[in-house]
């Protein structure tokens, strides 16, 4: 369109173009500017709303204060009321703040601050700091007719800097640090003692760090968990002072459009036009009305009351899942309150419990394993639509199935042999077996009892409780016997059998002694019916120098081994078996 050569009806339409660009960007930039004049407005509502809330908990402590048939509970309602008034006066103290940089901005960029209320008329109403000192002034941007220009809002939040601001931006800064610690300082420090004379506790107390620097929320939410653990915070007030404090902070440095260490104030207030710089300005102030608000309903509930609904009852009675006979335990019965059309959330193992009625979750789980540990949140919202989410946990001992079939007269113990016990109680989530003449070692699910030299031992089972109590369940006394002897086998065959064709000799128990013992051949003599001469004999289990004298052996003549053996329990015994050619 600059270019040359252009004739005269190209430059025209090139100029059309121009003015048309023109007019498109200023259009562009007015939805834009009315867009902010929207967006001021709700909050400007949003506001109100935020500071009835506030109110209402205010009002219902100045109602039980005036209240003297439970004097200790007026007394208390009254040391609340002086807490919060201390809070109002801090939270006017930067609404008056905020609502005067919303007045400088808008006389340096030359509008009617003086007319209030009137047709066209910038201001619907002033502060009033007698009749209502938390309550914003509220404002018409529709009527401000330097909606876009962005020096003088600059000027006066951020200077030449911004990374740096100063003057009243810095000041703001400041003040809502101090505002964000004083607050949470205070709902810690707000416990009371009961009794007759209700007063303050010293006890509890939060020392607020200065966070202004996190890579996240969640990093956010650790900085401040570290502080309240090196605070004393009491147990109930940790989730809402955690609140408070995040709503209340910003991140003071951050980089903008490539620009490293831009302050929050430079990003929020540079190049803003004069409206979106105030709407900036009321989301602050709603912050600190909400954070008012939160503070307040955490400081009513030291007075009784609650901010949940309940409209429904019902009976419940909670004790152990495991009992033994003889045992005591604690019934613990109560009467549960509900909203049934405000039914909780709860979790388990993290994941969201879907068959929840009657205010309670109804869970369905699989035995698994000797203990199950479940652990979750349960949640529920109050009447302000806050949610509160407190954690829980449960552990169930998983018992086996198991009975018992005794046989008196088989109560025996083997010296010298790994005796195998399965001892199991039910009831308990542990066992114990305790010997007496007898010593027990626990190998995997089952223990190896070894009797000492005595003609007698006895085992006793007990059961462990999870407070460590030992209780004592049975007592058997077993016979300790030395082991049986064994049989002599070559190959297969053992006494009255073929001769067998195989070479190998040892001792072993037959079916008819369920031992699980081993033998060690020491060593064997053979000897064959009517045979003269020197009888062949061995150490170890093969029988090879023996069977050129068997070959020789006539059909159903006597072949009789006799062995030495030794047993687990290291007594030699001589055994024999005499087979038939």
């Amino acid at each position: 369109m600059a270019g040359g050569k252009e004739t005269p009806r190209q430059k025209m339409i090139g100029m059309m173009y121009l003015v048309l660009t023109a007019l498109l960007a200023l259009n562009v930039s007015k939805s834009i500017l009315d867009a902010f004049v929207s967006i001021e407005e709700n909050i400007q509502k949003a506001n109100l709303t935020e500071l009835f809330q506030g109110n209402e908990r205010r009002s219902q402590l100045i109602e039980i204060a005036s209240d003297q048939t439970n004097p200790a509970k007026a007394k208390k309602a009254e040391l609340m009321k002086k807490v919060i008034d201390g809070i109002d006066k801090k939270t006017a103290e930067q609404i008056v703040f905020i609502d005067n940089l919303k007045l400088e901005i808008l006389e340096a960029c030359g509008e009617d601050i003086a007319t209030v209320n009137g047709e066209e008329s910038i201001l619907v109403e002033r502060y009033d700091g007698k009749k209502a000192p938390l309550k914003p002034i509220r404002m018409n941007l529709s009527n401000v007719n330097a909606k876009d220009k962005y020096d003088e809002p600059m000027h006066i939040m951020i200077g030449d800097d911004i990374k740096r601001p100063k003057g009243n931006g810095i000041k703001l800064w400041n003040s809502i640090l101090e505002y964000r610690k004083e607050l949470t300082e205070t709902v810690a420090s707000s416990q009371m003692l009961g009794g007759d004379k209700p007063k303050m506790s010293q006890n509890y107390f939060f020392k607020a760090p200065s966070i202004n620097k996190f890579d996240s929320q969640k990093d956010l939410d650790s900085q401040l968990k570290k502080s309240i653990a090196s605070s004393k915070v009491h147990p109930s007030d940790v989730s809402m002072i955690m609140e408070i404090y995040k709503s209340l902070t910003k991140e003071e440095y951050s980089t903008v459009n490539d620009v490293e260490g831009v302050h929050w104030i430079g990003k929020t207030f540079d190049h803003a036009p004069s409206v979106a710089a105030i709407a900036s300005l009321s989301s602050l102030q709603k912050d600190i009305l909400s954070a008012r608000a939160k503070a307040i309903a955490q400081i009513r509930k030291r007075v009784g009351g609650t901010d949940y609904s309940f409209n429904k009852i019902f009976a419940l009675a909670t004790g152990p899942e495991i009992v033994n006979q003889g045992d005591e335990f604690d019934l613990k019965v109560m009467m549960v309150a509900y909203d049934s059309d405000n039914q909780p959330e709860v979790s388990l193992n993290g994941d969201l419990v879907d068959n929840v009625y009657d205010g309670q979750a109804n869970i369905k789980l699989t035995a698994q394993g000797t203990s199950m540990e479940l652990k979750g949140t349960v949640t529920v919202q109050n009447k302000a639509g806050m949610k509160k989410t407190l954690p829980w946990e449960k552990t169930v001992q998983v018992m086996k199935p198991s009975g018992s079939i005794e046989l008196p007269e088989m109560n025996v113990l083997y010296r010298g042999y790994k005796n195998r016990v399965i001892a199991t109680v039910s009831g308990f989530p542990e066992t114990i077996l305790t010997p007496t003449g007898a010593t027990v070692q626990r190998n995997g699910g089952e223990y190896i009892v070894n009797p000492g030299s005595g003609r007698t031992a006895t085992l006793a089972i007990s059961g462990k409780t999870s407070d460590g109590r030992v209780v004592q369940l049975k007592r058997v006394q077993y016979k300790v016997s030395r082991l049986p002897k064994p049989s002599l086998y070559i190959g297969a065959s053992t006494d009255g059998d073929r001769m067998p064709p195989s070479d190998l000799i040892q001792g072993k128990y037959d079916e008819r002694i369920p031992l699980n013992a081993s033998f060690r051949l020491v060593s064997w003599q053979c000897s064959i019916q009517g045979a003269q001469g020197r009888m062949p004999s061995g150490s170890g289990t093969s029988i090879a120098s023996a069977r050129n004298l068997i070959r020789a052996a006539r059909t159903n003549q006597l072949i009789t081994f006799t062995a030495r053996v030794q047993g687990p329990d290291g007594i030699i015994q001589t055994i024999s078996s005499t087979f038939r050619k």
